[in-house]
């Protein structure tokens, strides 16, 4: 049988569920749907949402970027397509990439590439750079820097 959800319920469920920690728009419209609630009852708690500030498409891009970065260890531009991808626009991007201090960027950047660099011992030349730079790409570090570190610790 499946389980529906007074309008009550929901707005109990999906407060703890905002609660736990921050969500973007898309993640609680998803659930709501999930919850098999009906579109007036989702704009209805979505607004709710948003007015008791258990939703805060800001909040979220930087939790998300601080997270992100010192977590993950991801560059700018990953985090910039995860963020678009959540559908946040682009003035709480930009806000949220204003929570990573340059110098801790940089310096996390270099960790990470040197790391990586030695991890690559067996590999020679062409391959071992390649190789560094993918990886850096994946983690979506800026194209310039990569390839000014990969010329540094490779060659």
């Amino acid at each position: 049988m499946i389980k529906t959800y007074t309008l009550v319920e929901a707005t109990k469920k999906i407060e703890r569920y905002c609660a736990y920690q921050e969500r973007c728009h898309k993640e609680v419209y998803a659930k709501l749907k999930e919850m098999r609630m009906i579109p007036q009852a989702i704009d209805q708690l979505m607004g709710h949402l948003i007015q008791e500030n258990y939703l805060n498409e800001e909040r979220f891009a930087q939790s998300f970027a601080r997270g992100k970065f010192s977590i993950k260890k991801w560059g700018k531009k990953r985090i910039v397509n995860e963020l678009k991808q959540r559908g946040i626009s682009v003035y709480n991007i930009t806000s949220a990439l204003k929570e990573i201090d340059e110098e801790a960027y940089l310096a996390t950047f270099n960790t990470l590439a040197e790391k990586r660099a030695a991890a690559l011992e067996g590999l020679t030349g062409q391959r071992a750079r390649k190789k560094l730079a993918d990886y850096l790409l994946y983690r979506g570090w800026e194209s310039q820097l990569i390839y000014d570190k990969v010329k540094e610790l490779l060659g």
